[in-house]
């Protein structure tokens, strides 16, 4: 398959760092994957309910692609899909090039909008030691976060492994996606 697809879908009901791979995830619009921790209109990263709860959700779906893992393979670190906390990993794709407002229209009727970078934390360091910096590099632009892309979900659907990914870029200048 060279088409971009899905590799694999998951979810988690509670605030754990890796979620479970499932053979299927229903998306609802403007709320993200049904039965995942961070799915809603309202922020759910707990860091982030702390310090505003009131704040719109642009982390409801969270997609990383899988060619990191392989990357990471060479280095000594084996990571397999959900293990980082995506609810989608992705293969074909290269997605920290899109730009922000970038329309991924996957299955039948999902539709997600990017809105920027996942910005890896601790939690990456506690999952496995040396992780961190090996996904957030030092350029001589600044850093380069390797963690995923978050989106919001515009139309739902059910996603599962094998569903083709059709990019549909915004109008006007690319704009380089930043962490949200």
């Amino acid at each position: 398959m060279t088409a971009a697809h899905v590799l694999a879908v998951a979810k988690d009901g509670t605030h754990r760092f890796s979620k479970q791979v499932v053979d299927a995830i229903t998306i609802r619009a403007g709320y993200g994957v049904e039965g995942d921790a961070h799915a809603g209109d309202r922020v759910q990263h707990l860091s982030r309910v702390v310090a505003n709860p009131d704040q719109p959700n642009l982390r409801q779906v969270h997609l990383i692609h899988s060619e990191l893992f392989e990357e990471l393979g060479r280095k000594g670190y084996t990571i397999a899909p959900a293990d980082l906390g995506e609810n989608i990993t992705t293969r074909g794709i290269d997605l920290l090039d899109l730009s922000r407002g970038t329309l991924l229209h996957i299955g039948g009727s999902a539709v997600l909008r990017v809105t920027g970078l996942r910005n890896p934390c601790k939690q990456i360091e506690n999952f496995r030691s040396g992780l961190l910096s090996e996904v957030i590099e030092k350029s001589p632009d600044g850093l380069i976060r390797k963690a995923g892309i978050m989106t919001v979900a515009i139309d739902g659907g059910v996603v599962r492994a094998k569903d083709v990914i059709r990019i549909e870029q915004p109008d006007g200048p690319h704009i380089p996606l930043e962490r949200v």
